[in-house]
């Protein structure tokens, strides 16, 4: 193996890590920017415990737990041990076939673990406790995140099947949705958001930070996509890029067109998430799909993209940032994609898919119950409407606010 490639190779690999990184800066303002201001401290706390929680519990177990070895190759399960220790006859220049090293593979995919609970953080926003979410966020990245990763990325059962998940429209992004849709039901609405006059809006208090949550987002994206070729190599990376921002665009035009003829409006919102739609979509088959192809991928992704939205309101499923809609229902849409356009057997991609979310909405629906009848889950309806920054963090995000002006009177 020569040298110089196997630095460039992992130099890549830790770019990637770093652009994936920045996925969780774009996370915490997009979700900051869609709750209501008097919940901005909160859901930055969350995002940033997440982060720090992801790569501890992935450190402790959750690595070992999603690349158990080649002796589970097909299984269902597999557990290598706690902690990191790449063995006694490690070399770097071997591992992987001098891709990169064994550490860079371990804080790369650290990354993607602590991104499935960042998921729900949005989703369940503006009413939960938050000791309860952050154990429940530890158990999805310690365990159901880790078992369904091996069924594919850890050589299990489904990638014995000819399961393909390039990137992770399922692997992450759908069992992330999957985990939020749960324990969204578990929560219940917001109050006051549905009446007995129909469906009360409530804005969020930010669309500047949200569009810049998104194009954080589609930034780090090219690490997250263009990482998981795994390597530098040079026409694999760039051909990723193509798709991913194909899609990307498609999905924003997508969203706008659809949102535009159910509402008669130019809803940045719906384009927003449009963009993180085609996005999510395209994750499954950006190194499979043809450029051409990944432009209907991402429009597909979309125009799901408000139709998703009413419909969960329509259910009286309340999700604040919209990501069940992005992270779940284009996350499935785009794996099936990589069958009907990336040459995957369709069946095959329709068993993987649904398989990996049942197990996350049965494992996030037990803990979450559990948690539920022993900690609690939900805020009392006096902190939520007071906001969840004075009853959570007894702070604002913004000082110069009537809210801040009568929290500080409060304590005087």
């Amino acid at each position: 193996m020569d040298l110089g490639l196997f630095t460039a190779n992992n130099t890549w690999m830790l770019v990637s890590t770093v652009l994936v990184f920045i996925m969780h800066l774009g996370f915490s303002t997009l979700e900051a920017g869609f709750v209501q201001k008097k919940n901005v401290v909160n859901i930055l706390f969350k995002n940033a415990m997440i982060i720090a929680i992801g790569i501890l519990t992935y450190y402790i177990m959750g690595f070992n737990l999603m690349y158990p070895g080649e002796a589970y190759s097909g299984g269902f399960f597999g557990f290598a041990g706690f902690g990191l220790d790449p063995g006694p006859d490690y070399v770097p220049i071997e591992y992987v076939d001098g891709a990169y090293t064994y550490w860079t593979d371990f804080i790369f995919q650290a990354m993607f673990a602590a991104t499935a609970a960042t998921i729900v953080s949005g989703a369940v926003a503006e009413r939960i406790k938050l000791g309860p979410f952050l154990l429940f966020a530890t158990l999805l990245v310690a365990v159901a995140y880790p078992i369904t990763g091996m069924w594919k990325w850890g050589t299990g059962w489904l990638d014995a099947m000819g399961f393909a998940d390039f990137a992770g429209s399922t692997l992450v992004h759908a069992c992330g949705g999957a985990a939020a849709l749960a324990i969204v039901i578990l929560l219940g609405p917001r109050s006051g958001k549905y009446t007995d006059k129909g469906i009360k809006p409530i804005p969020g208090h930010s669309m500047p930070l949200a569009a810049i949550g998104v194009f954080l987002l589609w930034f780090g994206w090219f690490g997250f996509n263009g990482g998981s070729v795994l390597s530098g190599d040079p026409e694999g990376v760039s051909l990723v890029f193509v798709t991913t921002s194909l899609a990307a665009s498609a999905g924003a035009i997508g969203a706008f067109v659809a949102s535009y003829l159910m509402f008669k409006s130019f809803d940045l919102s719906m384009v927003l998430n449009g963009i993180l739609g085609g996005l999510v979509g395209i994750t499954a088959g950006a190194d499979v799909i043809s450029p051409g192809m990944s432009i209907i991928v991402g429009a597909i992704a979309g125009v799901i993209i408000p139709f998703s939205v009413v419909f969960f309101d329509k259910i009286k499923i309340d999700d604040p940032v919209g990501a069940t809609s992005v992270h779940l229902v284009c996350g499935i849409w785009g794996t099936l994609a990589v069958g009907i356009f990336g040459g995957a057997n369709f069946l095959t991609q329709l068993i993987g898919t649904l398989s990996v979310v049942a197990f996350t909405f049965v494992f996030s629906i037990a803990v979450g119950y559990a948690i539920k009848v022993t900690m609690g889950l939900r805020v009392s309806e006096e902190e939520e409407m007071k906001g969840l920054d004075i009853g959570e963090h007894d702070m604002m995000a913004y000082a110069d606010s009537v809210e801040s002006a009568a929290f500080n009177l409060s304590m005087k």
